[in-house]
């Protein structure tokens, strides 16, 4: 699908050439951020957002891999109501690590967060965001639905994780998502072992089959493994009556269809940070701007 791209220049930091003109108040989603701080930043000026009227949903993978993910939190934590954000597995990550689950891998990047003053209040405003939001014809998600899974399956699945994270028992659930067993999703199956495959849909998924069994599968989709699709091309997806933003699939790039909105354009792999005003579905990127001695 064609679509036109305002983007700044990142080595002479002006616009390139538009007519376009800016909304007075805008819900803008943004892609994978993982912690890259100044694309953020400069993205957030090409679009003008302004937190008192514009509205930022994020995708997801807030943190980790890029140089900065103590300053991003922060800076979304204190946006308040202004920007809706959704659990990816990075994020879920930072805290089964806060909660001493698991161990930091030589590429992760959260220390900063794990050693700041305000680590408390940051791990508990992460555990109490959703792993989805439902807004009219929208769903925003980080990976994806399975294909038997209408929107409101997925809300209602989602929930029961998001109440388990925002309890006493996440640390109990944490422990099974990243230690426990891993059985494809059925609705058959109870406890920590429901909420884990749930999770995992919702923060993993980019290939599966008719029967909704995911894949571990990276790539690009058109060497996607044998009897595997992306979730979003299943024939017969129940989610199709709604338009699904999502992430988490840095080789598939941005990706718009009438009904999707495919936002990881690989920032964090030093490619770009996008945006899609969703009154007008105007995109807007920056070129990857942070540190890479850090990434």
């Amino acid at each position: 699908m064609a679509y036109d791209v305002l983007y700044l220049d990142a080595a002479r930091d002006t616009l390139a050439p538009s007519s376009f003109l800016f909304c007075t108040m805008a819900i803008y989603a943004i892609g994978d951020i993982q912690g890259c701080a100044r694309s953020l930043e400069r993205l957030l000026a090409l679009i003008r957002f302004d937190p008192s009227v514009d509205r930022l949903w994020c995708v997801g993978d807030l943190v980790n891999r890029g140089p900065d993910s103590l300053r991003v939190l922060r800076y979304l934590k204190q946006l308040g109501p202004s920007a809706q954000v959704v659990l990816g597995n990075h994020d879920l990550f930072l805290l089964a690590v806060a909660e001493g689950i698991v161990s930091l891998r030589s590429k992760d990047t959260i220390q900063d967060i794990l050693a700041a003053d305000d680590r408390t209040e940051l791990i508990d405003w992460l555990k109490r965001q959703p792993l989805h939001h439902h807004e009219g014809a929208y769903f925003m998600v980080h990976a994806g639905l399975l294909p038997q899974w209408s929107v409101d399956d997925a809300g209602r699945l989602a929930r029961e994780v998001e109440r388990t994270l925002a309890g006493p028992e996440s640390r109990t659930f944490l422990q099974a998502l990243f230690h426990g067993n891993a059985p494809q999703w059925s609705a058959s199956l109870t406890g920590y072992e429901r909420l884990a495959a749930i999770t995992r849909a919702l923060t993993r998924l980019r290939t599966c089959t008719a029967e909704g069994a995911l894949s571990g599968f990276s790539g690009s989709p058109n060497d996607a493994p044998y009897g595997h699709l992306p979730w979003f091309h299943m024939p017969n997806r129940r989610s199709s009556d709604h338009t699904i933003l999502f992430g988490h699939w840095a080789a598939l790039g941005l990706h718009i269809e009438s009904n999707l909105l495919g936002l990881d354009s690989g920032c964090v792999w030093g490619r770009q940070l996008t945006a899609i005003r969703l009154n007008d579905r105007q995109v807007f990127q920056v070129e990857y701007a942070d540190d890479r001695g850090r990434g």
